[in-house]
């Protein structure tokens, strides 16, 4: 464990303007404030905003009966050294907002006037974005005790003064030789900064972490896999997890990062965390296609001091199709069979809704709350899955379209409740996936490879004939669902054309608001989602909305900026999508008047040189390409509007500019890393003949729509 401390260091942005009302602000925040949230429900002060993560505000001076003279109050730039997507929730405690964009920066600002405190950029170097499966994207902060607690990309966890923004300790949480990345937000329990991290893509072994909050000591360590058996087990809960698995699994990481869920229970004192898919997705790669594979894919309970195992519930035994349970999490208490039952509640990605006896981890309840084609339901005592066998593509060696995908039903965008209405809030999505086996015999590990998921990479990829593509398009869908956990169904639902949207809030004002993958910002009607009130944002939101009062007055505020994985890796399914505007802050209010500044739009020249390649050397570009290229730059060369879309790319004409993006590594900085210990120049040349060809077909489609 490395750690280190400066007074002061060349990463932060020394604007500190703290004056006025802004000095005294410094974020005093203890578990005391945050179990007694509702007491001052003008701030924000964790990330779900209480510690049972219900997003849910008492706030009700925007109301379904005035939401309509919403109007914008301020905005702010999100500054990052490239456009890549915004995830983060946003912290508002007594009158300053703590927020974090792409790149792990940070900013905070007057949340009544819009007005930038300080910033704070931890200089990730740019070849970390490479590890990332997902855009360099962040979900916010911590706050406790006057420190501003981020993870960084790179596998740092740093401690800023909230006055200042200065950097009071940083703590290194992983070991950077190997893929891993943070890209969720901390939370603090009991004086414990809880962190966990990414990386199953590409063959890392998962864990959550907790550190002192004043020193950035680390006070325990969780894995959620069990490690080489030579070594020995860190628990004997790892020891029982063995036995659920075989092979030789530890050569490939295993996975079950705990790269975003956590809730917590003060009155259990449980801290609940989400853990994530395998590594690789293929289970007969990675466990010889036997055991349940612990503790992946499951809801672990642990104690917020030791780290020490009290229970756990797993969704997907035998995780073969990148279902992780990463997912938003909710503690509350329902009404079950005529008893008041404490509950935590998930919608993970594997489509089935999950009611829980938090206390114990007993299974009370799980329906689907979208399509489900892999499973023929749920055991009704034990919530175990039926799993179809056509549905073990691993297995059989077959490949299989199936519903959900490794997108899930559900992503990592927070859902919310209400107590008013008893409905959850699910941003949900419809889309299928084709998994493609690979032949286990010609499959290797290589490390920072995205083929480590064990798939065929040629075979999972979007078909080239537009009839398909426009059909897949139009089967591509997200949700709004409102679920009713007791009633086991949806009361109302709102369909989106666009799959990729954003997380949820519900207040007492009988709202619920979220962002849109179009760019709109929404109110719903609680009860009924009856939309009352919309805003255009200029680009794509995913992250999830946020209220809070200063003065008396109501705010509510977004973050704006479209990325994460469905705008890099499908990029087919989300053309519908608002791509071109600025990363911002938007803040509302009643009456507000400010006014956003006017989109700018670039033209896209389409202007590749001759295709004179030769059918075979396309063909063997196509397959580069979907193996090294793909989960950046989009399948089947279709950007989703975050990073470069190379069909457009203005190198594609200059072989040696384009040699020296992608073999000498001029773009690193932005994210773009050389490839030179993968493809050789030949190689990199092959890809170029592939794209030349795609932007061919490209530019007779948009002359023949």
């Amino acid at each position: 464990m490395k750690e280190r401390r400066r007074s002061s260091a060349p990463a932060i942005l020394a604007l500190a303007i703290c004056v006025g009302a802004g000095a005294a602000r410094a974020a005093d925040v203890t578990g005391a404030r945050i179990v007694g949230a509702d007491k001052e429900p003008g701030n924000w002060l964790s990330h779900g905003r209480t510690y049972s993560e219900q997003r849910f505000s008492p706030l009700n001076k925007i109301d379904a009966g005035n939401v309509g003279q919403l109007g914008l109050a301020w905005w702010l730039d999100i500054k990052s050294r490239t456009t890549r997507g915004v995830e983060a929730t946003p912290l508002v405690v007594d009158g300053v907002m703590y927020n974090t964009g792409a790149w792990s920066h940070v900013q905070a600002i007057d949340a009544k006037a819009g007005k930038l405190l300080w910033e704070y950029d931890p200089q990730v170097p740019g070849e970390h974005a490479v590890k990332a499966c997902c855009d360099a994207v962040n979900r916010g902060a911590a706050v406790w005790g006057g420190k501003v607690f981020v993870g960084t990309l790179d596998g740092r966890l740093i401690a800023l003064d909230a006055k200042t923004g200065k950097l009071a300790w940083e703590t290194l949480t992983v070991d950077q030789s190997k893929d891993y990345t943070i890209t969720g937000a901390p939370r603090v329990v009991k004086g414990k900064v809880i962190i966990g991290n990414g990386g199953a893509e590409f063959g890392v072994r998962g864990y959550v972490s907790a550190y002192d909050a004043d020193t950035g000591k680390m006070v325990w360590r969780f894995y959620t896999v069990p490690g080489n058996p030579k070594d020995g087990f860190e628990s004997k809960a790892l020891e029982k997890a063995a036995q659920t698995w075989h092979g030789e699994w530890w050569k490939y990481g295993g996975g079950g990062t705990v790269w975003d869920s956590m809730a917590y229970d003060p009155d259990l004192d449980l801290l609940y965390i989400g853990v994530g898919n395998g590594s690789p997705w293929n289970y007969q790669i990675r466990s010889e296609g036997k055991g349940d594979n612990l503790f992946l894919s499951s809801i672990v309970a642990i104690r917020p001091d030791t780290g020490e195992y009290v229970w756990h519930f797993q969704g997907t035994p035998g995780e073969d199709w990148d279902f992780t349970a990463t997912q938003h999490m909710i503690l509350l208490d329902l009404m079950i069979d005529g008893k008041l039952r404490k509950c935590i509640v998930q919608a993970p990605k594997n489509g089935f809704f999950y009611v829980l006896d938090r206390e114990t981890g007993a299974f009370i309840s799980g329906t689907p709350y979208a399509t489900v084609t892999w499973a023929d339901g749920l055991d009704p005592k034990t919530g175990r899955p039926n799993v179809k066998a056509e549905a073990r593509w691993s297995t059989s060696g077959k490949p299989v379209l199936m519903l959900p995908g490794p997108g899930g039903a559900h992503n990592w965008q927070p859902m919310s409740y209400s107590p008013l209405t008893g409905l959850i809030y699910i941003p949900a999505t419809e889309a299928g996936f084709a998994y493609v086996p690979v032949d286990p015999k010609t499959w290797a590990f290589r490390p920072t490879h995205f083929s480590n998921i064990g798939l065929d990479p040629v075979g999972i990829a979007f078909p080239e004939d537009e009839g398909a593509r426009k059909a897949i398009r139009a089967s591509t869908k997200g949700k709004l669902v409102a679920w009713d956990p007791v009633a086991r169904k949806a009361a109302w639902t709102v369909d989106y054309g666009v799959p990729w949207n954003g997380g949820v809030l519900s207040t007492a004002g009988g709202l619920v608001f979220q962002g849109t993958g179009e760019g709109k910002f929404v109110a719903y009607e609680s009860s009924s989602g009856k939309k009352l009130w919309e805003s255009f944002a200029q680009t794509g939101i995913i992250a999830a909305p946020i209220t809070y009062e200063v003065d008396g007055e109501q705010y509510v505020t977004v973050n704006t900026g479209w990325g994460g994985t469905f705008s890099m890796i499908p990029g087919l399914v989300v053309s519908g999508a608002a791509a071109a505007g600025t990363n911002r802050v938007l803040t509302f209010k009643l009456g507000g008047k400010a006014v956003l500044p006017p989109l700018k739009t670039a033209e896209r020249p389409l202007n590749p040189p001759p295709a004179t390649a030769a059918p075979d050397k396309v063909a063997a570009g196509k397959l580069l390409y979907e193996t090294y290229c793909f989960y950046c730059h989009g399948d089947s060369a279709v950007s989703g509007g975050t990073l470069p879309d190379l069909r457009f790319s203005a190198t594609l004409p200059s072989a040696e500019a384009w040699k020296a993006i992608v073999l000498d590594g001029t773009l690193t900085k932005n994210g773009m890393i050389s490839f030179a210990r993968n493809l050789k120049s030949d190689d990199v040349e092959t890809i170029r003949a592939y794209l030349v060809e795609r932007a061919h077909a490209e530019k007779k489609r948009l002359a023949n729509p």
